[in-house]
C-alpha cells in the first residue's frame, strides 16, 4: 500500500509551477502507479491561469474546491467545485481561476488506449 498526503516529504520535494499559473504537487507518479502517468494536486490563485498548452496524454480535472473557466479546444464554460472535467489527448486546454478564493484542483493522467 502506498499513502501519500501534502505533507509527506516527497510530495511537498515535487512542487512545481504548472503552465505559467498553478502551483501543483505529484501525490503520486508513474514510478509507482501502473496503469496511470501521475495524480496530482494543484492550487490556482484568484485571477491566475493555467496557459493554454496540449499534453501528450489525457488528463481530468477534478475541482476540489473554488471555480474558474475551462476552455477545451474551441469549447469554453464555467466550473466550479465537484465537477470533473476531461481533457483528450493532444486538444488544448486551459483553467482561469474566476473567483475570489484558490481554486483547488486534482489533476490525474494516463496514456490513451
Amino acid at each position: 500500500m502506498i499513502v501519500r498526503n501534502l505533507e509527506h516529504e516527497e510530495v511537498v520535494r515535487s512542487l512545481y509551477r504548472a503552465h505559467g499559473g498553478a502551483s501543483a504537487v505529484m501525490l503520486l507518479t508513474s514510478q509507482v502507479l501502473e496503469g496511470m502517468l501521475f495524480f496530482a494536486h494543484a492550487v490556482l490563485k484568484p485571477g491566475k491561469e493555467i496557459e493554454a498548452h496540449v499534453d501528450p496524454y489525457e488528463e481530468i480535472y477534478y475541482i476540489l474546491e473554488g471555480e474558474g473557466y475551462m476552455t477545451v479546444g474551441d469549447e469554453g464554460r464555467a466550473v466550479k467545485t465537484g465537477d470533473a472535467i476531461w481533457l483528450p489527448y493532444g486538444v488544448p486546454h486551459s483553467l482561469k481561476n474566476t473567483g475570489d478564493q484558490d481554486c483547488a484542483i486534482l489533476v490525474s493522467a494516463a496514456m490513451p488506449r
